[in-house]
């Protein structure tokens, strides 16, 4: 089947290296349709610090995402092209083509956040869907995934899966700025979340006494939270599949966080999805431990700041989710203010050292 999809850049595209997604140490070529870089960053010690974000090569990779910031992969439409992909369907960042068994995912730069597209990350598309072949490697003795094989740097070919109607969000920490983040239901007052019971008298940013998993369903625009009842009780999973879902996600989460923390980082919280394929098998499916899926947080610097009051180091998204907050009303404003420039800057270097 790979053979039979042209390359998004024929010219240059290349087999991935799983090797050049090791946590400890990347090499990657990160391109658009017309540009390439190479960049190269070394993680020499676990105790991460903010010092690592503005190492050697940092001004070389910050110019070329300046040069590249008009030219993001932002759109795509292989359906008009490859007569074998018979339809497209387009998510917040991935274009996804339907060829029949199959189905061809290309990643793109859009970044989202409020169930909404807020602007293009250059280079981010071929940095999460080469993230996510890395984490899928690596967990297959967790689960089966979808993965069938990856011939572009932002394409993924996977298996057709009936996708349950489910996101498995699983936390360790209680925090977040979105409607349905654990902090912003609990300082509401909320001490039962989605079957959990949270204890009195937490603060933002704490780590919780054991990761919990809090479910959610697609309304027409926005995630809700649900309940491990009203999941089985609304018929969107059966207690079987779920049981072996919510299992396959918390040790997902537990590996993940292992794994993080090896390299100097806090894997805080996460989503998984899943679906069953033609045979009953259940497959992860769509991305995994990404910087767009999950947040992280700067090890060694947690305590510290926690304890002063301080919000932690972080190296994903939140910074762009909490400037729009401050600017407009991302869930009801028609039309949304540009991001600055400089803040897609610092968010597509953040991309990149993810995978570091």
């Amino acid at each position: 089947m790979a053979h039979l999809i042209p390359s998004l850049n024929p010219a240059t595209a290349k087999p991935v290296s799983k090797t050049s997604l090791l946590p400890s140490f990347f090499t990657t070529t990160i391109k658009t349709n017309k540009k390439k870089m190479n960049c190269a960053a070394t993680i020499s010690s676990p105790n991460v610090s903010n010092q690592n974000l503005f190492n050697n090569r940092r001004q070389d990779v910050v110019e070329a995402i300046q040069k590249s910031l008009s030219n993001c992969l932002s759109e795509t439409n292989l359906h008009q092209t490859v007569p074998i992909l018979k339809s497209k369907i387009r998510g917040k960042v991935r274009d996804i083509y339907d060829s029949g068994d199959y189905l061809v995912m290309v990643t793109t730069d859009r970044q989202s956040a409020f169930d909404r597209v807020l602007a293009s990350i250059p280079f981010k598309g071929q940095v999460l869907n080469q993230t996510s072949l890395w984490w899928f490697d690596k967990t297959r003795h967790i689960t089966p995934n979808a993965v069938v094989s990856s011939p572009d740097k932002n394409v993924t070919i996977a298996k057709r899966c009936s996708v349950f109607p489910v996101e498995f969000v699983v936390r360790g920490f209680v925090t977040g700025s979105t409607d349905t983040s654990l902090w912003t239901v609990y300082k509401n007052g909320v001490r039962n979340y989605c079957g959990n019971a949270l204890p009195e008298g937490m603060e933002k940013n704490e780590k919780l006494s054991a990761n919990i998993l809090t479910p959610t369903t697609k309304a027409v625009d926005h995630d809700v939270a649900v309940t491990p009842d009203e999941i089985i009780k609304r018929g969107l999973m059966t207690p079987d599949d779920y049981d072996e879902v919510s299992s396959k996600a918390l040790s997902l989460f537990e590996f993940g966080q292992r794994v993080a923390l090896e390299h100097g980082l806090l894997l805080v919280d996460t989503k998984y999805e899943f679906g069953k394929g033609a045979d009953g098998t259940i497959y992860l499916i769509d991305e995994i431990h990404t910087p767009d899926s999950s947040r992280y947080w700067i090890a060694n610097s947690y305590e510290e700041r926690f304890h002063n009051g301080l919000e932690p180091e972080n190296v994903d998204k939140e910074f762009l989710r909490l400037w729009f907050k401050d600017h407009c009303n991302p869930y009801e404003d028609k039309v949304l203010p540009d991001a600055p420039k400089e803040l897609v800057s610092e968010l597509a270097w953040r991309y990149p050292f993810m995978t570091g």
